[in-house]
């Protein structure tokens, strides 16, 4: 079977998929997504991620027109059409068609799952600050929206660097979070990553890794984070990736980074919906 897509209901062939020129999602970012991790065709918390999606929706003020089994179904199909060991599953909602400004029309949302590889991380990255702020008082703050020019170009400027990731401090120089992922410090054997009110995503793995930890959410002040005795990543595709290097500065991957990737691929191998 080709490799398909599924839009609105029906699986198509990705090379045949189309969306209006005048859908929001295309002219004014006005939509939100999910990105799950599929191995050997299973998807990975797909209850926590759904849940998010929906949240998301909400701050929006987007109706998902299908139920949670219903894009359960979806994810499966279109992963069924591929022969990956490793997949990125893609959930797209936007507002549908709409004028080109502002407004919306009162459409049907768009609703888009799609499928493409997933790499593999090393274990260890560098990373570096970005010169600009995450509003973490703003309108989109906690919503996983497809308005994501800010986080292309401030990767494009931590590639350029070397490094994998950029992390965001927010308007009052506390520490935010990575264009795709949350950050943990380690400070005298204590973990502690920003809380929710920093403006960060509530990533899926940065909530089960509090649940399995001691971790704290607590404000940590840029200048802190810069001298962390150890930090790590996480998300959906890095899970738990421990950090090296920040804007130059050599660190060492330490004991309590190696424990919480450890318990963390323990609790994914346990269950695929955790």
């Amino acid at each position: 079977m080709a490799e398909q897509i599924w839009l609105n209901g029906t699986l198509v062939p990705a090379a045949d998929a189309t969306l209006s020129a005048f859908d929001h999602g295309l002219t004014v970012g006005d939509g939100i997504f999910e990105t799950l991790r599929a191995t050997d065709r299973v998807v990975w918390a797909p209850s926590r991620h759904l849940a998010r999606l929906r949240r998301s929706a909400a701050i929006l003020g987007i109706e998902v027109p299908y139920s949670d089994d219903e894009l359960r179904s979806a994810m499966q199909a279109v992963l069924d059409t591929h022969d990956l060991a490793l997949a990125r599953v893609r959930v797209t909602v936007t507002a549908g068609p709409g004028p080109l400004g502002s407004d919306r029309a009162g459409a049907t949302p768009t609703v888009l799952v799609a499928v493409a590889p997933l790499p593999s991380w090393p274990e260890s990255t560098s990373v570096c600050v970005v010169p600009w702020l995450r509003n973490e008082r703003g309108a989109m703050a906690g919503a996983k929206t497809t308005s994501y020019a800010e986080n292309v170009v401030a990767l494009a400027y931590a590639k350029e660097r070397g490094c994998t990731e950029a992390i965001f401090a927010n308007t009052v120089g506390m520490l935010c979070e990575g264009t795709g992922s949350n950050v943990f410090c380690v400070f005298d054997g204590q973990i502690i990553t920003p809380p929710l009110s920093s403006g960060c995503l509530a990533g899926v793995t940065r909530e089960l890794v509090l649940e399995i930890t001691d971790a704290l959410e607590e404000d940590i002040a840029m200048r802190a984070f810069l001298l962390a005795d150890e930090v790590f990543l996480t998300s959906t595709g890095r899970w738990v990736q421990s950090v090296h290097q920040i804007d130059g500065r050599r660190l060492v991957p330490g004991k309590t980074t190696a424990r919480i990737a450890k318990a963390f691929a323990t609790l994914c191998a346990g269950t695929p919906d955790p």
